[in-house]
């Protein structure tokens, strides 16, 4: 991890995956003014650009610059947010591989695996890491994207699928113990990943991603 801020903070954790761009970014900027942002993306300018907004807004973030689908950089960035808070009150996980659009009969092995291993396995991993530090009384919020069986989305509608499986029953068995485990759906925003989808899209037409943030804050806390 990367402390951004000389001093320790007195507030509460919000852990985001996938916080360089879109909808994760725009929730540590709509989060800081309340919680301490620890980011986690792979980009490392784009996580110093979001500490700039962030700190221009008062607020504090720890830069976590490693890859989600790596077990044992995960492990020891839950290992050294316990070691130095004890708790995490909200977890955001917002990291997606969008593949490339592809019929099912011609999906690339790679882009398939890579699907499966960042919106999957890596999402099964970090619910066992995470779940320590959010205790009883903390949030998991993940974001749903339903595209499974839809043509041309084989490898991604198929591996997000997987992922809200793990997160619908993570939520369910928790439903009473805690942690409070949301699953939310935002509205189309012009972010990377659905540009990717959607080339020729009016953009102009699309949900802002930081009005979409403020429309979720609620749910979120």
């Amino acid at each position: 991890m990367t402390q951004t801020h000389a001093q320790d903070t007195a507030r509460p954790i919000a852990l985001i995956t996938g916080a360089s761009r879109g909808l994760g970014a725009a929730l540590a900027e709509a989060l800081a003014p309340t919680h301490h942002i620890v980011a986690v993306a792979r980009t490392v300018g784009a996580l110093e650009e979001l500490d700039d907004r962030i700190k221009a807004k008062g607020g504090e973030a720890t830069l976590a610059p490693m890859d989600i689908a790596n077990p044992d950089a995960m492990a020891q960035l839950c290992r050294s947010i316990h070691d130095r808070w004890g708790s995490v009150a909200l977890w955001v996980h917002s990291a997606v591989h969008a593949a490339p659009l592809t019929l099912t009969g011609h999906l690339d092995a790679k882009d398939m695996e890579k699907s499966f291993t960042i919106n999957a396995i890596a999402t099964g991993r970090l619910i066992p890491f995470v779940a320590p530090l959010l205790g009883e009384t903390g949030t998991a919020v993940f974001f749903d994207d339903p595209r499974a069986g839809e043509k041309f989305f084989g490898a991604y509608g198929a591996s997000k699928a997987a992922q809200i499986a793990l997160a619908k029953s993570w939520q369910a068995e928790t439903a009473k113990t805690g942690p409070r485990v949301q699953i939310l759906a935002p509205n189309p925003m012009p972010t990377a990943t659905r540009a990717r989808f959607h080339p020729g899209e009016d953009r102009a037409t699309l949900a802002d991603p930081h009005a979409e943030a403020a429309r979720l804050l609620p749910a979120l806390l």
